[in-house]
C-alpha cells in the first residue's frame, strides 16, 4: 500500500517514513505544500498524511483542492494545534482523521491501518476466508494454522489485492502500489513476487489469477 507523507519538519518526516516503511508500506515524502499539491493532482496513493502548516500552500488548501477534483484518498491531518475550530475546518474540507503533535507512533500506525481498512470496506484487521487468515496488524498470513512466512513485498502485494478483490490490476498498477518514487521497480520483479506469493497460497480459498493481456485478478472461493 502506498502512503504520501506531507510534512516540512525533516526530523519528524524521516521518523514517520522509517516507521511506516518498517511496517511494509511504500512511502513517499514531500515537504513543500505547492509541490505536494502538484504531485497529488497526478499520482495516486492509498493514504495521505498531511501537515497543516506548510511552506507555499497550507494543508487545508491541499485538502480542499483534492476534494474539489473528486479525489477520495483517505487523509490523516497532522496539526500542532488542538483547538476545536481547526478540527472543524479540517473536517469541513474533507479530512478523515486528526492527530495532534506530538503523538505516539504506535497510534499513528493504528490510525493508518484503520483508514486503509475503511477505504477497502473492512472493519477488522483480520481477513478470514475458510482456513486462510491474514492479520494486517501483524502482517502475517496463515493457512490451516500454519504461517505462510510471507516476505515483505509479498505482504504488500497481498494487501493490494485484498483491497481490490474481483478487480483486474495491471502489472504496472501492482508496481505503483508497492514501490515508492525513490525505488526502481521492474515488471519482472513484480512477476517474481506474484509467482512466489501464488505458490505460497496454493490450497487457499484466496486466489490470484492471470488474465492474459490484461493483468491479474484476485477472488475468494468458498472453502
Amino acid at each position: 500500500m502506498r502512503i504520501l507523507v506531507v510534512e516540512d519538519n525533516d526530523d519528524l518526516a524521516a521518523a514517520m517514513v522509517e516507521r511506516l516503511e518498517g511496517e511494509g508500506y511504500a512511502v513517499d515524502r514531500e515537504g513543500d505544500g505547492a509541490e505536494a499539491d502538484g504531485l497529488l493532482a497526478h499520482a495516486s496513493f492509498d493514504l495521505l498524511i498531511l501537515d497543516i502548516n506548510l511552506p507555499n500552500r497550507s494543508g487545508y488548501e491541499i485538502l480542499g483542492a483534492m476534494r474539489r477534483r473528486g479525489d477520495r484518498t483517505p487523509v490523516l491531518v497532522l496539526t500542532a494545534r488542538s483547538e476545536i475550530e481547526d478540527r472543524v475546518i479540517g473536517l469541513d474540507q474533507g479530512a478523515d482523521d486528526f492527530m495532534v503533535k506530538p503523538f505516539d507512533f504506535r497510534e499513528l500506525s493504528a490510525r493508518c491501518r484503520a483508514l486503509i481498512r475503511r477505504k477497502s470496506g473492512e472493519a477488522s484487521n483480520i481477513f478470514t476466508q475458510g482456513e486462510f487468515v491474514f492479520d494486517r496488524a501483524a502482517r502475517r498470513a496463515s493457512l490451516a494454522g500454519l504461517d505462510l512466512e510471507l516476505r515483505s513485498r509479498e505482504v504488500q502485494v497481498l494487501e493490494l489485492f485484498l483491497a481490490n478483490l474481483d478487480r483486474v490490476l495491471t502489472k504496472e498498477q501492482v508496481a505503483d502500489g508497492i514501490y515508492s518514487f525513490s525505488e526502481a521497480p521492474s515488471l519482472n520483479a513484480v512477476e517474481q513476487i506474484l509467482t512466489r506469493l501464488r505458490r505460497k497460497l496454493e490450497g487457499a480459498p484466496f486466489h490470484i489469477r492471470t488474465i492474459r493481456g490484461l493483468g491479474y485478478i484476485a477472488s475468494v472461493r468458498d472453502a
